[in-house]
């Protein structure tokens, strides 16, 4: 896929790569990292021209790194969440903060990616100003979709460690099954859009990328897979505060960055109910929580202006120049 906004790669780690974007009017000292899930490929936030996430950031005035994991493939199946939080986000976060020059950085997680920006922002010794979840869970204690399956988890019914063990890396299609389960009447919905837009090349050409990303999930390393099962949706060790990273306690109570949570009203994926509870966990003592009209996907920008909710947040919280 081809991206529209400048960027060149700072730094690489396995099958990761850090990407900078730089801006051409820098405005605020504070740049932004954003950590996309691991369930997709990042290029969502860079979609098209006037209608990036990434560059109505580089518009605006900000300097913006994206963490891109890759695609994970066999030799990678022992990579856990312990790696992709110390050896993947806090040193790309290291990184940025030395090649921006920066006292200070501002985090964005979506969904997945956001739960991890979370873990992270709770150990992490780095600057960090803002942290900004974009509909990510949290409390995996509420789940309406799969509420059987993780009942017979928890009741210790029924066990996948076996299973991802045979596997070693989660195959793509394996992810985008789950995710269907979850999400089949939307993702059956769009298609009759299109049919009601089919005379607008402008929305056809924006649906056939939407669509490409859709259908494009990526595997799944088996030992992050196992820790997110049974660490945080068996056992919700996250939202218990009984978390362990590399020998260090996950207390959100250590995140003291002001705080911008985002959910949706009709998220099939990471309903509000599995976000909200952080904001009252966290020690920020700026923190601020928004619903949004519609479903997962908050994406899409128009003529490079921030998002609504982002507009005024942001710039007020990222040390103008």
């Amino acid at each position: 896929m081809q991206e529209n906004t400048p960027r060149e790669a700072i730094w690489k780690k396995n099958k990761a790569t850090l990407w900078y974007y730089p801006t051409s009017q820098k405005k605020y000292k504070t740049p932004l990292f954003l950590i996309y899930s691991l369930v997709n490929k990042p290029f969502i936030l860079d979609l098209l021209p006037g209608e990036s996430v990434i560059q109505s950031f580089v518009k605006n005035g900000f300097d913006v790194y994206l963490l891109d994991f890759g695609i994970p493939r066999d030799e990678d199946s022992d990579i856990t969440v312990d790696h992709y939080i110390v050896d993947y986000i806090q040193r790309g976060v290291t990184r940025a903060l030395h090649h921006s020059s920066a006292e200070k950085i501002s985090i964005v997680g979506y969904c997945l990616g956001g739960t991890l920006a979370s873990v992270y922002t709770a150990i992490s010794n780095e600057p960090i100003e803002n942290l900004i979840l974009m509909v990510a869970p949290i409390d995996f204690q509420y789940f309406p979709s799969y509420d059987q399956w993780v009942a017979a988890l928890r009741a210790e019914l029924i066990n996948v460690d076996d299973l991802i063990d045979y596997y070693g890396v989660i195959p793509a299609e394996f992810v985008k099954f789950g995710v269907r389960l979850l999400t089949s009447p939307v993702y059956l919905s769009h298609y009759l859009s299109l049919l009601n837009r089919a005379d607008d090349p402008n929305y056809v050409l924006r649906w056939r990328l939407f669509n490409k990303w859709t259908k494009e999930h990526i595997p799944f390393a088996g030992g992050a897979m196992k820790q997110l099962i049974n660490d945080f949706v068996k056992e919700n060790k996250l939202i218990k505060g009984e978390l362990m990273i590399r020998e260090k306690k996950v207390n959100l109570s250590n995140i003291k960055a002001n705080l911008l949570v985002v959910s949706s009203n009709l998220d099939h994926l990471a309903p509000k109910e599995q976000s909200i509870p952080i904001i009252d966990l966290v020690s920020s003592q700026d923190k601020t929580y928004k619903l949004l009209q519609g479903g997962h996907t908050h994406l899409i920008v128009k003529d490079n202006k921030l998002p609504d909710y982002l507009e005024e947040w942001l710039p007020q919280r990222s040390d103008p120049l």
